[in-house]
């Protein structure tokens, strides 16, 4: 977009000092403290990119081994918003960004795979906000990233976030209808430890996905799943039906509390394979949709 300021950043991008820094607006006092009171009423036009990021064997091995993905010399489908999540982290840090990071709520996610990125390819990364717009519970925006190969884009995603709070029931946004789909295909026993592990590979260490104690000061019971590991590990049970280029568009609708049992199902539909992640009591935590 003409004018938009662009920033690089260097080395991975984000790392713990990041995370501090963006739950920083959230803690009482602090947040009206100079340099980290939110300043901004409107998405900064904002552009922050990585360079020439190596898309290293060990990092996507640990990610597959994480979301259930076979060892490949291709990247899983999901992979790539790893390593465009520091970027989205920067920019919701950013004093002049209207909404803290920690306490605004994932709501959906759609990525698009051009084609597939092999492991050991240097690939380079851009991320903006857009569309701040009112919402059925408060006010919604959406992070759109893209990842190129020597200037080829190769794949691209849409996170859209809410901010809860001064909701227009009549006029907002009412999120994507996704079709409905059977669940109890398959059952998954997820370990306390999971946010953690994920955390681990993902650098996204927001307090509600690590400890009980952690998750609680959140307003949570205990910890839950992260959304893009529930998206990853459905994409996961779909790997052999993939092709190389796919759209996989999900709603993320309950979160999963850790340790927890949840079920997966998916069947065929006309614009290619509807999927759900639920409760044992059908309950969905993600809805989704691959579009070949």
């Amino acid at each position: 977009m003409p004018g938009r300021t662009v920033r690089t950043l260097d080395g991975d991008g984000g790392g713990l000092a990041t995370m501090v820094r963006a739950a920083l607006p959230t803690l009482p006092g602090v947040n009206q403290l100079p340099g980290i009171r939110k300043t901004g009423r409107d998405l900064p036009d904002v552009e922050v990119r990585r360079e020439d990021v190596a898309v290293a064997r060990a990092h996507v091995d640990a990610y597959s081994r994480v979301c259930g993905f076979p060892v490949k010399d291709v990247v899983p489908l999901t992979y790539l918003h790893l390593l465009a999540f520091p970027l989205h982290m920067s920019l919701m840090a950013d004093q002049a960004f209207p909404f803290p990071a920690i306490g605004t709520v994932h709501l959906e996610n759609e990525i698009t795979r051009l084609r597939p990125v092999a492991v050991g390819e240097q690939v380079s990364v851009a991320a903006h906000a857009e569309n701040l717009r009112p919402h059925t519970k408060g006010r919604a925006f959406d992070l759109v990233s893209s990842v190129t190969v020597a200037g080829e884009e190769v794949w691209s995603s849409r996170s859209t976030y809410l901010r809860i709070g001064g909701g227009d029931r009549e006029h907002g946004d009412p999120g994507t209808a996704f079709e409905e789909v059977p669940a109890g295909g398959a059952t998954w026993r997820l370990g306390g430890d999971l946010g953690r592990r994920y955390a681990a590979v993902s650098g996204d260490h927001n307090p509600i996905h690590l400890y009980p104690l952690t998750a609680k000061a959140f307003g949570f019971p205990r910890q839950i799943a992260h959304g893009m590991w529930t998206k990853a590990r459905a994409v996961a049970a779909l790997e052999n039906r993939l092709p190389d280029e796919v759209t996989v568009a999900v709603g993320f609708k309950k979160p999963i509390f850790l340790p927890g049992t949840v079920t997966f199902g998916a069947r065929s539909t006309g614009a290619g394979i509807g999927f759900v992640v639920a409760s044992r009591d059908g309950a969905p935590h993600l809805v989704g949709q691959l579009s070949f």
